[in-house]
């Protein structure tokens, strides 16, 4: 049993402390008129190979935001995965979209690219991918689809970042990408999130949205020439960043390393499936390390009981996501006066029909978590990990009759 407890995140050093205050006594502590943010903003755009990247106040509200500027609206439908974070979803349902639930790929716990062409109909607007856990999607599948039907993608890349694909950084293969930097997140400031497009016009409409509508590069002094809503982010969230950046490879390096280790460990573990990546996923920064659990090969243990005695191990693992199409609050939704009258009951009829993904429901029942900071420790911590889970499986049947 482990005793010792596993690092605790997020981790503040003297540089993070000396940032922070140094914002806080310059007293400008709004971005309009301090420098940190655009400071941060341009570290994060030459980082990710972007051309330009806006801070945001949180995740969320950047995919909001990225949601908005491509026009994304009433009777549109937006391709997403139904295994993921429910950000995503209020991200559609916030436009008045339609959320079209793609399956998932079980191998890889990311959405099934193999499925998307199927979903494309005449009222499709975007592809949202969500690269899960710091892995990522079929990019070269999603921007095929994307290319061959006209369709904007929007990458969540809250999870993931500077996760690659084929050498390319998540974030910059669409037309927009989108981060979350809340504080369990591998990048933290406690709230935060950006932006990042290569495309002049949708940096243009970004800027704007994120502040109040104000245009770039003329202000208010012509009156306002776009409709926006209030994301700044603050220069304290800035200041915050810039100082974990200078420990991010550093960081994610160790646990990138201790994820290739624990997966050569688990696949040894009849019944423990770790998730796997596609070729051209070439680099996974683990925000999560994601596997299934297979009762059958533990004697008939469930789940629940399972992730009871690994706590009791010293090991703390979470449960899969619920599968988003089957969230109570999408009936409230689609039963909505405002849902209603922009959608015949026909089309809401149809789309009942359709929203069903099976490979979501098998993995929302054998779906384990493992959070970063396992893997942000020493080898020894991750074989911790795999001889807990063994000794689990030796003693399965006398665990089942506690």
């Amino acid at each position: 049993m482990r005793s010792d407890p596993f690092p605790s995140w997020p981790v503040i050093e003297k540089l993070d402390e000396e940032q922070f205050l140094e914002s806080l006594r310059q007293k400008k502590w709004c971005r309009l008129y301090g420098e940190t943010t655009t400071r941060l903003e341009e570290r994060l755009a030459r980082l990710m190979g972007a051309r330009h990247a806006i801070g945001v106040v949180n995740g969320t509200n950047a995919l909001y935001a990225a949601l908005y500027v491509l026009d994304v609206g009433p009777g549109d439908e937006v391709l997403l995965p139904a295994y993921t974070f429910v950000a995503t979803l209020n991200a559609v349902i916030q436009q008045y979209a339609l959320p079209v639930f793609v399956d998932t790929d079980l191998e890889t716990q990311q959405l099934d690219t193999s499925k998307l062409e199927s979903l494309v109909t005449e009222n499709t607007r975007c592809i949202l991918p969500v690269h899960l856990g710091g892995n990522v999607a079929n990019m070269d599948e999603v921007l095929r689809v994307a290319v061959k039907h006209n369709l904007a993608v929007v990458e969540d890349a809250c999870q993931a970042h500077f996760s690659e694909w084929n050498g390319r950084r998540t974030g910059t293969l669409g037309d927009i990408g989108c981060f979350s930097f809340q504080s369990t997140k591998v990048l933290p400031c406690g709230e935060g999130g950006a932006v990042v497009t290569s495309r002049e016009d949708l940096y243009d409409r970004l800027h704007a949205y994120q502040n109040n509508g104000r245009d770039r590069l003329k202000g208010t002094r012509d009156g306002y020439l776009h409709q926006g809503s209030n994301l700044r982010m603050t220069e304290f969230q800035a200041a915050l960043l810039l100082a974990q950046l200078t420990r991010f490879e550093q960081q994610s390096r160790n646990r990138e390393e201790n994820a290739k280790h624990l997966t050569s460990l688990l696949k040894q573990i009849p019944g423990i499936k770790p998730a796997g990546m596609y070729p051209g996923c070439t680099r996974n920064t683990s925000y999560v390390y994601l596997a299934r659990y297979d009762e059958r090969s533990f004697k008939g243990l469930s789940r629940s009981a399972f992730l009871r005695a690994l706590h009791k191990e010293g090991i703390p693992c979470g449960s899969s996501y619920r599968p988003l199409n089957r969230e109570p609050f999408m009936e409230k939704v689609l039963n909505s006066r405002h849902y209603r009258r922009i959608y015949t009951g026909e089309r809401l009829r149809e789309y009942r029909e359709k929203s069903q993904c099976p490979a979501t429901d098998v993995l929302s029942k054998e779906g384990l978590f493992f959070s970063h900071t396992m893997l942000m420790g020493t080898r020894q911590d991750t074989e911790q990990i795999a001889e807990a889970i063994a000794r689990i499986q030796k003693h399965a049947e006398e665990i089942a009759r506690l």
